[in-house]
């Protein structure tokens, strides 16, 4: 009986401190560095300490949009699968699914475009603050907005094959490129 309290007091995870996050940090990159056994080793590092595996599972969905993105649109499915599958199962059965999730995105292609270009623009939104909605852009429910300007040249899409050439970006930011275009 000591022995097995001893060998379990290893496990002793304290989840607001420095080593909760040092393990999920590790988990994250193992996933980054498509290496699933690392990734699976520090997910049962955290499930047999006792996370919360909603925490782990949230954690997953975030890299499946950070870390995969576009390169498999289906990640963030199996993410999100994972979350509701343990939100239903609860512990102890959902620590599969979870290693199903974390193994999933291991082994996906990986990209992080997305992202990348989110946080181009956000810094664009902090630079130049509140630009105004071009006007051929906003919303004309009424006569008034029609007769001052709103929608006035608004070229809809379909009408022209998806091919039309208008700007959707404020005049300050006229043919920004977030999107590099890898994926």
């Amino acid at each position: 009986i000591i022995k097995e309290a001893f060998q379990k007091s290893y496990l002793i995870y304290d989840k607001d401190g420095e080593e909760h996050y040092n393990i999920i940090s590790a988990l994250h990159k193992s996933m980054r560095g498509s290496d699933a056994d690392a990734a699976l080793y520090w997910l049962a590092r955290m499930i047999e300490a006792g996370e919360d595996p909603l925490y782990i599972a949230r954690r997953i969905i975030r890299f499946a949009s950070e870390d995969i993105g576009l390169a498999n649109s289906r990640a963030l499915e199996q993410a999100t699968a994972a979350y509701q599958a343990c939100h239903f199962i609860g512990v102890p059965e959902c620590n599969v699914i979870l290693a199903q999730a974390v193994v999933y995105m291991a082994k996906c292609k990986k990209s992080n475009e997305l992202y990348v270009a989110y946080q181009k623009a956000a810094r664009d939104v902090k630079e130049y603050g509140n630009l105004p909605v071009p006007l051929h852009l906003r919303n004309a429910p009424t006569q008034l907005m029609k007769d001052i300007g709103y929608s006035k040249g608004y070229q809809y899409s379909p009408d022209f094959d998806y091919k039309e050439k208008q700007e959707y970006f404020p005049e300050e930011l006229k043919r920004r490129k977030y999107m590099e275009g890898k994926d």
